[in-house]
C-alpha cells in the first residue's frame, strides 16, 4: 500500500513540477507600468535630481531623471503600479527639501511586461 501511495505522489509531482516552474520563470501575474514625467517649478539647483534618484531607489522603481534647458526636470519611472504611484506622488508633492514644485505632468503611461530600464540614474 505504501508503494502505491508513493507512486501517486511521484505522478502528481511529475505533472505539477513543470507547471509550477513555468509560472515562476515567466513572471506570471507580474505587471509593470512605465510613465514619463516633467516637473515644473524651482527644481534646478536644489538637488532635485539627486533626491529623485534616491527616492526611486528607496521605492524599488527603475528609471532616470534629467534637467532641461527650460528649467524643468524630466524623466521616466518604471515598476509595479503601486510603487510608480508612490513615485508620482513624491514628484508632484514632495521633491527635494529646497525645491518648490508648481506642477508635475505625467505622460505616456503604459503597461509593460518587463522592466526596460535597470536601476535609477541621472542623465546629463
Amino acid at each position: 500500500m505504501i508503494i502505491g501511495y508513493l507512486n501517486f505522489d511521484r505522478t502528481v509531482l511529475l505533472v505539477l513540477t513543470p507547471v509550477v516552474l513555468f509560472a515562476m520563470s515567466s513572471g506570471a501575474g507580474e505587471k509593470y507600468v512605465s510613465v514619463d514625467f516633467e516637473v515644473f517649478g524651482n527644481v534646478q539647483g536644489v538637488c532635485f535630481r539627486m533626491y529623485t534618484e534616491a527616492e526611486g531607489k528607496k521605492l524599488g522603481v527603475t528609471g532616470w531623471v534629467k534637467n532641461t534647458r527650460e528649467g524643468t526636470v524630466v524623466g521616466q519611472v518604471q515598476g509595479p503600479p503601486e510603487k510608480v504611484k508612490q513615485m508620482k506622488y513624491w514628484l508632484s508633492n514632495v521633491g527635494s527639501p529646497s525645491s518648490r514644485i508648481h506642477r508635475a505632468q505625467f505622460t505616456n503611461e503604459r503597461d509593460i511586461s518587463k522592466l526596460e530600464i535597470h536601476g535609477f540614474g541621472t542623465r546629463y
